[in-house]
């Protein structure tokens, strides 16, 4: 079994939103992703989304892009990301899967995903803010709350054995984060985030940053080929 990674998808198989209208390197993007896709992962693999998967503002408008990811090789576990704003409590997240026979997909929502080898963490994140709480009242609470999940899932992670530990943000998470000093201070392996685009990807925080690898990768990034972590 091997882990692999790749985001910010932003499927249009449901609604009129084709992502090549920002650029030459998005064009026949979904054909390209499915190729690329099944060349490498085998049905035992594990691929993480880490967020912006479909256009949908609805669940019940996604079912095609959701078809076309259960239709792919391996378990795919996937995380929101800003632009996802289909995504519901996770009771009705997977009622949906369920309704729709869905059964290669999970919600990662406050839960876990453990394999033999990893325990696989997620949330959405919050843009970096050089590790300052926001002065907005209700931007603070956001970022509090999603600190917050990620400690958790991380502190229930450490209970799970000698395994490693995967991180999947949408936002990237800034070395300076409250996000980054979480897995530094709980011995995270290897965080693997999106949502950056285009010329945003010279910036993009790549590599080994103390004990924690971390990955960018958006689909365009990676162009549009599941990256390999474990």
């Amino acid at each position: 079994m091997a882990i692999y990674s790749i985001s910010d998808l932003h499927l249009s198989l449901g609604v009129d939103k084709p992502m090549e209208v920002f650029g030459a390197n998005w064009t026949d993007y979904v054909r390209r992703l499915r190729d690329n896709w099944e060349a490498l992962v085998a049905p035992e693999d594990i691929v993480l989304l880490p967020g912006d998967i479909s256009w949908a503002t609805y669940l019940a408008h996604a079912v095609p892009d959701f078809s076309f990811i259960e239709a792919l090789p391996g378990i795919k576990v996937i995380t929101k990301g800003n632009h996802d704003y289909w995504w519901e409590t996770l009771s009705k997240m997977n009622a949906f899967l369920e309704k729709n026979e869905f059964s290669t997909i999970r919600f990662l929502h406050n839960t876990l995903f453990e394999t033999e080898e990893a325990v696989i963490c997620g949330t959405k994140g919050y843009p970096d803010t050089g590790g300052a709480v926001p002065e907005d009242e209700t931007e603070a609470k956001l970022y509090l709350r999603e600190a917050g999940r990620l400690e958790a899932a991380l502190l229930e992670a450490k209970k799970r054995g000698n395994k490693k530990i995967i991180v999947m943000l949408h936002y990237p998470p800034g070395k300076d984060s409250v996000f980054a000093q979480m897995m530094r201070k709980y011995e995270v392996d290897i965080c693997v985030y999106g949502h950056l685009h285009d010329k945003a990807h010279a910036g993009a925080l790549q590599g080994m940053i103390g004990s924690v690898e971390y990955k960018l990768v958006s689909c365009d990034y990676l162009k549009f080929k599941p990256y390999r972590l474990l």
